[in-house]
């Protein structure tokens, strides 16, 4: 399939995008400033994370609603301040980092940003309009109206991926029954499959591509699914296994 031409500079890259999810998160370290730094040293330039605000409004990225699963503290990032949540330790040795502190040190990544609750979305943006991030940072979301507000907010120098009701709209479009989607997106960041329906097969790239859209899958770690993906025409991948994506890409000669 013909490359989809980027409609934001977020996109703007000369082979296919390979995400490391939350960093790569394969090795327990997820969403810390430590997995981002190992993902750019492998050369990574397109990096995932997700934001939570706290309660006093502080901006972090870390995937889940609670610390519990991850970090030897407990309880709901949006019910502590600060003050509590910076103690917590991923793997019990790494600290949540601030995605403000992530923007700065890695000054030329650029970042796919999953925003996990509404209290995140306004501190998200202000940081963004702050730091002149927008050519650097793509916003998604599950909840469509989510990302409709951050699009209404910032206008079209936000880049954001299509939310679930987008997919699904997407996806009847592309066996041609009549759908809408969100035509201010710039991508659709899916899973190869959801449950037992395939989401991704060449009709939905087809239909994705002739809206200019570019098309992410994630979590994809297994490396036949990777070239299989690739060989269907997929614009990007995210992975947990970051060592495995670029060797598949670099074996393709499509690393960059």
């Amino acid at each position: 399939m013909t490359p989809v031409p980027p409609r934001h500079p977020f996109l703007d890259h000369p082979a296919t995008l390979a995400f490391a999810h939350r960093g790569g998160a394969a090795d327990g370290l997820e969403n810390t400033a430590e997995a981002f730094r190992r993902a750019v040293r492998a050369g990574y330039r397109y990096l995932e994370t997700d934001v939570h605000a706290t309660s006093d409004g502080v901006l972090v990225a870390f995937h889940d609603a609670t610390l519990d699963r991850v970090t030897d503290a407990r309880g709901e990032i949006a019910a502590l301040p600060w003050r509590v949540v910076r103690r917590a330790r991923v793997a019990g040795t790494e600290p949540l980092p601030l995605f403000e502190e992530l923007l700065e040190e890695f000054p030329e990544a650029r970042w796919n940003i999953d925003v996990k609750s509404e209290a995140a979305l306004r501190p998200l943006l202000a940081l963004l309009g702050r730091t002149d991030a927008w050519d650097r940072v793509c916003v998604g979301s599950f909840s469509e109206s989510r990302v409709v507000r951050a699009q209404a907010l910032a206008g079209p120098r936000l880049a954001t991926s299509l939310g679930t009701s987008g997919v699904v709209g997407l996806r009847l479009s592309s066996y041609r029954l009549p759908a809408r989607s969100r035509r201010t997106a710039v991508c659709v960041q899916v899973p190869e499959r959801h449950s037992r329906l395939r989401v991704v097969d060449r009709a939905f790239l087809r239909s994705a591509h002739a809206r200019g859209l570019q098309v992410h899958v994630w979590t994809v770690n297994d490396p036949a699914r990777m070239a299989a993906l690739l060989d269907l025409g997929v614009d990007g991948i995210m992975t947990d296994h970051i060592d495995t994506l670029r060797a598949v890409l670099t074996e393709r000669g499509t690393w960059a």
